[in-house]
């Protein structure tokens, strides 16, 4: 009997069949070839995944008793002024945004060291607990008011720490706690992941979605590294935001500052004397003045001697024909009056009753 054999065509077709599916074989072994060489390890193995990324940022940040933010932002408006202004001194109103320079040095529970610089005034805090202390002369003369009592506030002032409230300082709290962190930038907020990015010479990945690109080390425990806010997003009241975080577990050594100030009382700080009356009648020849002056402040702290400058003016041109100076000494305290006086000399003949004489106090205040 002879064997059965398939028509041609048909062997031609299970032939051209089969050949096919060899080459579909091949080509899918070519693909997965190309996409491993793509990788460090077969199908990522070897890199933290996602999940493991995201809760070492989190759980790090939670856990951390310490680390530092450096970095800038936007905010509309700046930082309240954080003081308590004396009855009569004037706050004026904050710019509508301003760009800040910031190093923030948290400890928990609640303690923080704060710096932000700019434009032309810098502002440094420290907050231990619910009391926070603040320094920076020209923040402060930018922020008490133009009037004369305010500005004397702030010359007694100079450059010593204050006493106020924490409250206009800014708050980053989905920036600084793991879970309002994670809820914020990471999960379904984070829509892409780009390995191998570099932060400050670290190998890291960025986690990146539609508020801001994350990038958390590559290595564990996966701190975080950094935070850049896309434009137009605002986390926090704060805008344009680039953060970098570090020094985690450090010990800052942030203490309270000593000699602070505290403008809901005056008497805290150095003599603040203001020219109460001018008294002119001893000026003959020679001409002796004195005046009544009120000390606004306290009586310690003064970087020197509060004076007390005598002018003697012509009535009809202004013009100034003679000046004597005197120092308070010794200090009143708060809220009390004293007299100093001297005496005017070399009036080049002017008569007395054709002049006019003021006084004005300089408070040099704290060093």
């Amino acid at each position: 009997m002879q064997p059965v054999t398939e028509p041609s065509a048909l062997a031609t077709l299970r032939s051209v069949r089969q050949a096919k599916q060899a080459a579909a074989a091949a080509l899918a072994v070519t693909a997965l070839t190309v996409a491993l060489s793509a990788c460090d390890v077969p199908f990522g193995l070897g890199q933290p995944t996602t999940r493991a990324l995201e809760s070492g940022a989190a759980d790090t940040l939670t856990a951390a008793k310490s680390f530092e933010i450096t970095g800038s932002y936007t905010e509309n408006g700046d930082p309240s002024l954080p003081v308590t202004p004396a009855s009569g001194a004037r706050r004026t109103a904050p710019p509508p945004t301003t760009s800040w320079k910031i190093d923030l040095q948290l400890v928990r529970p609640s303690t923080e060291h704060l710096v932000l610089s700019g434009g032309s005034a810098d502002l440094e805090a420290i907050v231990i607990g619910g009391q926070a202390f603040f320094r920076g002369h020209q923040f402060l003369s930018e922020h008490m008011g133009s009037d004369p009592l305010s500005q004397n506030l702030v010359r007694a002032a100079g450059n010593a720490w204050w006493m106020g409230s924490a409250g206009g300082l800014p708050r980053l709290t989905n920036f600084i706690d793991g879970g309002s962190f994670r809820t914020t930038f990471l999960g379904p907020s984070a829509t892409q992941r780009f390995d191998h990015v570099s932060v400050d010479g670290l190998d890291a990945v960025n986690l990146s979605g539609p508020r801001a690109d994350v990038f958390i080390a590559g290595a564990p425990p996966h701190q975080i590294l950094r935070v850049h806010l896309k434009h137009g997003v605002v986390v926090d009241g704060i805008s344009d935001a680039d953060l970098r975080f570090g020094n985690f577990d450090k010990d800052f050594g942030i203490a309270a500052p000593g000699a602070v100030i505290d403008f809901s009382n005056l008497s805290t700080l150095p003599p603040v004397y203001t020219v109460v009356s001018v008294d002119t009648t001893g000026c003959g020849s020679p001409c002796a003045v004195s005046a009544v002056l009120k000390n606004l402040g306290g009586m310690g702290g003064a970087k020197a001697a509060s004076t007390v400058t005598f002018t003697m003016s012509d009535s009809a041109s202004g013009r100034v024909v003679g000046s004597c100076q005197a120092q308070v000494k010794p200090d009143v305290g708060y809220n009390a009056t004293t007299t100093v006086g001297c005496t005017i000399s070399n009036l080049s003949g002017q008569p007395a009753n054709a002049a006019i004489v003021t006084a004005t106090a300089d408070n040099p205040g704290r060093a």
